[in-house]
């Protein structure tokens, strides 16, 4: 194995960093990186996830994306120039806008909405279960057994004991 001259090292360094020039510098100081970004948008060929999408129009949008980045920026930035060059449809979650807002809001109404039934609902079912059991809801109103039927009951414990 050789080994390269330290000198020869920081020449190559240098010479990268070079010709990296503005867009390597403004990659370095993005604070949004390629693949946060590129899981916030959608193919809008093939609406798959952007960072799962093949298409050739993901490699499109990819590159755009780059070039974004390259430039510095920000996330929301980014967003609105996406938008603006595909249409919404680029976006991997919609706008919390709009009717697109009950998307975001229906959900958990929902889910209140039956917490909140279940809690009303369950104790009047109890009520009634604990009622039918005590005998409170029989046509005669009684829960005593008759003299006949105390009478057989007493017969089938005898023969089956």
């Amino acid at each position: 194995m050789t080994r390269t001259p330290r000198g020869l090292t920081v020449l190559l360094l240098c010479t990268a960093l070079a010709f990296a020039g503005p867009a390597g510098a403004a990659i370095a100081r993005s604070s949004v990186s390629f693949t946060q970004m590129e899981q916030q948008f959608m193919c809008v060929a093939c609406h798959e996830a952007l960072n799962v999408a093949q298409s050739q129009e993901s490699f499109s949008e990819r590159a755009y994306l780059r070039q974004l980045i390259a430039q510095g920026l920000s996330g929301r930035q980014i967003k609105t120039q996406f938008v603006a060059a595909y249409g919404p449809a680029v976006l991997s979650s919609p706008p919390a806008s709009g009717f697109n807002l009950t998307i975001y809001i229906l959900p958990p109404a929902i889910v209140v909405i039956g917490a909140v039934s279940l809690a009303i609902a369950l104790p009047r079912w109890r009520r009634r279960t604990r009622a039918a059991a005590g005998g409170g809801d029989r046509p005669g109103g009684s829960s005593a057994l008759s003299a006949d039927d105390a009478r057989r009951l007493d017969e089938d414990l005898a023969r089956h004991a």
